[in-house]
Formats: structure tokens, C-alpha cells, sequence
């Protein structure tokens, strides 16, 4: 994908490149509003929504109403943090001086990439409303898990690439909202709220809906179905040890909520094609079912500054595929490399500077354990004691398989990190570093 968008700019010879799939058509006024977009702000690139086409057949209609999809990321009607790939156009200077499209993304991601890229260098993206293209959605069930198993690969690579812009658990932290058919309703009882003025004199009535908390969103969380899927085997447990039972509501409470946010959002969907009845439950249905499918020390001889060190050791980590996170302010460690969600290893560097321009430099990494990890073993831990006491030895040898596995993946996790700084530290250090 990146090669091709490549190509195409690289035939290009106007001030601006356009780009669009090969299973979309624009709108006939599409280069239009594109055009005036450009010409009437700076914006580095200019993106418009995609519409499923009516008449694609019914999977492709629930495909259309399902997570996803291609969507776009506005912080103001008028200004985008992303523009999907399907419908995005830069201006070619801008997109030359990053080196265009980042060739390691084959199928998909390299739009997230080039827009982050743009805005790291200051530039904005623009947003056009009447810039459509219709974008043909899969026809299947089983092309569309295909293409979700692609974006989950490129979310991972650019994880690596751009760790900063995820959190410890490695989930994307957008700073404006996303808009299109196919999100996923968050459960709530606070409802959005319109602002009439006194007397419905507001010249403006606008929609304020306030920002979704933590809690809503946990549902749609890998690390939700981990832990509903822990309980439903600590209840399968409680026919050989009676006191897991107190595990079966929890399982149930945990299960129900993600089948809640499905219900929800396949009832809120929109099948104007489909004639009512048993046509429109069963695209209903279908829906709520994609849902759910989507959790040292080295003496220098020459003279460095230490940001100029750290920057040198972070890309020799990236560029062996290496995760890695930089400290904040408040923070006592200056890298961070993470091997998944279980473990990570953190780095700090000192300098000190000696006569003649030369330097010690001291570094110090450490392995790093988050919490969830103990608690998750000492809840195992003591199961399987209790289990044991009640001598019901093969339910404590499975419940002590939950210290075990968690603990053991969280030290390999950690080793990973640990063994990628050492390596990296060393290669520089023979490279004069």
C-alpha cells in the first residue's frame, strides 16, 4: 500500500497529491471541495468522510455499521488529527519533506503514520465535510475478520514506531473524537445535552455531549474479555471446588456488559434498504456479532550532549524494533521499553563532564513489573491455597497455574527489555559512543 502511494507521488507533478482506494469512488464535486480547502487555509492535508454505498448487499450493510471501518479523527468541524486513507490529499512539498509514505506498512496504518508525521513537524490537517467518496465495504464475514487481523498488525507496528502516542496497556491516545458509522455505543446514563438558549432564542443550537469516562469504555477492552474469560474458567472450576462459584456472577456481570454495548449499537444502526421484520433483525443480529468480535558505564573521549546520547540510544532501540517510550517531566527514568503488557524496562543516563572535553557517561536500567501482575498472582495464589486446604488438589493445580503462567510471561517480558538495552548499549559503546 505504502509503495503504491509512493509511486503515485513520485508521477505526480501538480502542488497537490489526492488519494483514494481502489474499492471507493468520489463524489463528482470530491477534487472540488478538496481544492478550496487548500486555497483557503495552510493545512498540510484535507480529508472528507467515506459512505458505504446502498445496494452492496446485506453483510456489507452490517460491515458498514460494525468497528473498524475507515474514520476520521476531527478536534473542530474544521481541523482532522486523522484522515483516513481512502480520502486524504496533501499538499506534495509537505508530503516530500517527510519522505512520503513509511514502506514497512504493506496493508494498512500508513496513513496514521504519514498524519502524525505532518503534525510532529508542526503542520495541520484539514477536514472538509463535503468532500465525500463512497467506499464499498467487505461483502463477508470472513474478509472482514481478514482485514480487522490486518489492522491489528499495523496497530502494532506503529505502537513501535510511535509509542507515545499509546498508553501502558497499548491503547492509541487520540486527543480529538471519532466520527463515522460503526462506533461502538458506550453504555451511560448521562445523555447528551442541547443547548436551546432561554425561550429557544440560541441562534446556534448546538449538541454538548460530555466526554465518555474510563469505566465506559473498559467493556471494549482486550483486557476486559482476559478477565471475563479468567472468570468463566475459575466458575467452570467451582464443580470440583465449591467456593469459585462466588466467581459465576462476576462472570456473568463481566459477559453481559460487552453483549450490552452490542445490543445497543446494532439497535441504533440504520438498515434503510432492508425491509422490515425478520430482514432488518437479522442485519440487527449480525451486527451486534461484529461488535463483539473486536484488547553501564562508558568513558568517552569526545564531548556529547546528553539529550544528543539519549536520542542516539533511543534510535538504535526503534531501530531494532524496539518499543520504546520517553520519560515525561515528573518521571525518574529516561527510556522505557516494553515487551507487552506484563513487563517492562526503564533506563536513566548521567553524565559527568571531565577535562579535555571528555565524559563519563553512567546508565542504569532495571526491570519494571506493573502492579496488575502481583495482584492477578496473589488472587490466584490464595485460591489455589484455599483449594489446597479443602484438598481438592486438581483445582489448586490449575489455580496455581494462575500464578505461574502470568508471572513467568511477565519476567520473559521484562528480560526482553532488559537483554534489547544491554545490546544496544553495547553496540554503541563499540562504536566510539
Amino acid at each position: 500500500m505504502a509503495h503504491a502511494r509512493n509511486a503515485g507521488l513520485g508521477a505526480a507533478n501538480g502542488e497537490i497529491v489526492a488519494y483514494i482506494d481502489d474499492d471507493a469512488y468520489p463524489d463528482p464535486h470530491w477534487l472540488r471541495y478538496l481544492a478550496a480547502t487548500f486555497m483557503s487555509t495552510p493545512h498540510a492535508g484535507v480529508g472528507g468522510p467515506n459512505i458505504a454505498p446502498p445496494g452492496d448487499g446485506p453483510i456489507a450493510e452490517c460491515v458498514a455499521q460494525s468497528p473498524g471501518g475507515p474514520m476520521h479523527v476531527l478536534l473542530s468541524d474544521r481541523e482532522a488529527e486523522h484522515i483516513p486513507g481512502c480520502n486524504m490529499a496533501f499538499r506534495r512539498d509537505r508530503l516530500e519533506a517527510i519522505g512520503g509514505f513509511d514502506p514497512q506498512f504493506r496493508a494498512a496504518g500508513d496513513d496514521v503514520d504519514v498524519c502524525w508525521q505532518l503534525q510532529e513537524r508542526g503542520w495541520t490537517l484539514g477536514f472538509h465535510p463535503a468532500a465525500l467518496v463512497w467506499h464499498h465495504r467487505r461483502n463477508s464475514v470472513r474478509t472482514y475478520w481478514k482485514q480487522q487481523i490486518g489492522y491489528g498488525r499495523a496497530e502494532a507496528m506503529l505502537e513501535r514506531k510511535w509509542p507515545e502516542k499509546y498508553n501502558g496497556p497499548g491503547h492509541v491516545r487520540w486527543a480529538g473524537r471519532m466520527y463515522g458509522s460503526g462506533l461502538t455505543r458506550l453504555l451511560g446514563w448521562r445523555r447528551p445535552r442541547i443547548y436551546h438558549g432561554v425561550w429557544g432564542a440560541a441562534p446556534f443550537q448546538s449538541l454538548y455531549e460530555p466526554a465518555p469516562s474510563l469505566l465506559a469504555f473498559l467493556p471494549q477492552m482486550p483486557e476486559w474479555h482476559l478477565m471475563t474469560a479468567t472468570l468463566g474458567g475459575m466458575a467452570g472450576l467451582s464443580v470440583v471446588y465449591q467456593p469459585l462459584k462466588l466467581a459465576l456472577p462476576l462472570f456473568v456481570g463481566a459477559l453481559v456488559l460487552p453483549i450490552a454495548q452490542a445490543y445497543v449499537s446494532a439497535v441504533h444502526a440504520r438498515f434503510p434498504a432492508a425491509p422490515p421484520g425478520v430482514p432488518r433483525l437479522a442485519r440487527r443480529l449480525l451486527t451486534a456479532a461484529l461488535h463483539l468480535l473486536v484488547t553501564a558505564s562508558i568513558w568517552s573521549e569526545r564531548w556529547e550532549p546528553l539529550d544528543r546520547r539519549l536520542r542516539a540510544l533511543e534510535a538504535r532501540l526503534r531501530a531494532a524494533r524496539a518499543c520504546v517510550l520517553r520519560g515525561e517531566a515528573h518521571d525518574d527514568w529516561d527510556l522505557e521499553v516494553r515487551s507487552g503488557i506484563l513487563g517492562v524496562s526503564r533506563l536513566i543516563m548521567g553524565v559527568e563532564d571531565h577535562a579535555g572535553a571528555k565524559q563519563l557517561v553512567r546508565l542504569r536500567w532495571w526491570p519494571k513489573i506493573p502492579m496488575r501482575v502481583p495482584i492477578l498472582a496473589l488472587g490466584f495464589a490464595a485460591l489455589a491455597g484455599a483449594a489446597a486446604q479443602a484438598h481438592l488438589w486438581g483445582a489448586a493445580g490449575l489455580l496455581g497455574l494462575g500464578v505461574v503462567l502470568p508471572t513467568l510471561h511477565s519476567v520473559e517480558q521484562c528480560m526482553a527489555g532488559m537483554a534489547a538495552i544491554k545490546q544496544t548499549v553495547e553496540q554503541l559503546k563499540q562504536g566510539g559512543w
